[in-house]
């Protein structure tokens, strides 16, 4: 086996020096105006996300998971009401539907993709259905036509949780896009990460843009004034600035995302191992994921040769503990979570690196070290 360093599964210390300088250009501007909440630097990232998505509006907030949950209040999901989401996801997804107080109903998933599957959906549908939640999983979009043919005939707004899918797109249109709002994370790891935790919801709506905006600032119609009973959860401006210097690079990380991963699929091609499709989706490639059923061997395997991995997600959101009623099953989720593994794949990642990684795989499989 070639090289003897680890192989990190991420390392956001590498993409910190590379932009150390801008970021503290960044840094230094915010502290010179001496305004570090919902100031100029949010408003700035706001346009320009919302134009980097093709998006009319966009309102910045604490997390990706206040993203959702505000999106959702927003359209007047609360108790009594039930949310349709995938039962498989990062738990988040689920926890943030949950904050509403609706009733949270699972829906499985396309065993390939791993994305909601639209047949499942439209039997879940009833009188109480308030919002259809959308993940892109691991940045590959889900079956949007279909699923918004479906929402539509019942009248369900669709909301788009893109934590995983900064720059996909879908027959040219943008993630987040599509719904009548996209709803995004900037948590560190993401491909748009900040320096600590972020969210942003898009929209073309400009009354449900106005109503977050609210949501987001306690509930506030001006400054002493309550509209509503909201949320603290704003977007600070020392993130906002750094955010700003990050998005003029995510192409680039994109495109170096890709290269990888058609690394990867070149040399893993023909191995009983299933690959991530994504010539026909523009998918952001956030994570690089491989279907096996020896997938904790293999992890073993790649563990021992010094290669970290993470398994997203080893259970599926209607089997966590705070949702397990035994009333709802989703065999595919289920099957899914047993079976994948995510290999190391980020835009500051050396060839040498994957390499190591691609030949570590090859090596299980074809029954030697690599």
């Amino acid at each position: 086996m070639r090289g003897t360093e680890p192989v990190p599964f991420l390392d956001l210390a590498r993409q910190a020096r590379e932009l150390e300088e801008p970021l503290r250009e960044a840094f230094t501007r915010v502290l010179v105006r001496g305004n570090y909440i919902l100031g100029e630097e949010v408003e700035a990232f706001e346009r320009e996300f919302a134009a980097f998505c093709g998006a009319a509006r966009a309102v910045g907030v604490a997390s990706g998971t206040d993203a959702l949950t505000l999106a959702l209040k927003a359209l007047g999901v609360g108790p009594g009401k039930e949310v349709i989401l995938p039962a498989f996801s990062a738990p988040p997804t689920a926890v943030a539907v949950a904050l509403t107080g609706a009733r949270l109903v699972f829906a499985d998933v396309d065993p390939a993709t791993g994305n909601i599957d639209p047949g499942e959906v439209e039997g879940k549908i009833c009188e109480r259905t308030t919002a259809l939640v959308v993940v892109h999983l691991y940045g590959r979009m889900a079956d949007m036509p279909a699923l918004l043919e479906i929402a539509g005939r019942h009248g369900v707004p669709v909301v788009e949780d893109c934590a995983q899918a900064h720059g996909a797109s879908l027959q040219g249109r943008g993630a987040g896009t599509w719904g009548v709002a996209g709803c995004f994370s900037f948590y560190p790891t993401k491909n748009l990460g900040a320096l600590g935790d972020a969210g942003m919801v898009i929209t073309d709506d400009t009354d449900l843009a106005e109503r977050i905006k609210s949501l987001r600032d306690y509930g506030r119609e001006e400054r002493d004034t309550l509209r509503l009973v909201g949320h603290n959860s704003r977007l600070d401006e020392l993130q906002a600035a750094f955010l700003r210097v990050k998005l003029r690079y995510l192409p680039e990380w994109n495109r170096r995302r890709r290269e990888i991963a058609s690394f990867y699929r070149e040399r893993l091609e023909g191995l009983p191992l299933g690959l991530p499709e994504f010539d026909t989706h523009d998918h952001s490639l956030h994570l690089f994921v491989v279907d096996t059923s020896r997938r904790d061997e293999l992890r073993e395997h790649l563990r021992r040769l010094g290669i970290q991995t993470v398994v997203h997600y080893p259970v599926p959101l209607h089997l966590q503990p705070p949702f397990l009623d035994g009333s709802q099953t989703c065999p595919a989720a289920e099957g899914k979570a047993l079976r994948v593994l995510s290999l190391p794949l980020y835009p500051q990642m050396r060839d040498g690196e994957v390499e190591r990684t691609a030949e570590a795989v090859a090596g299980f499989f074809q029954g030697g070290e690599a």
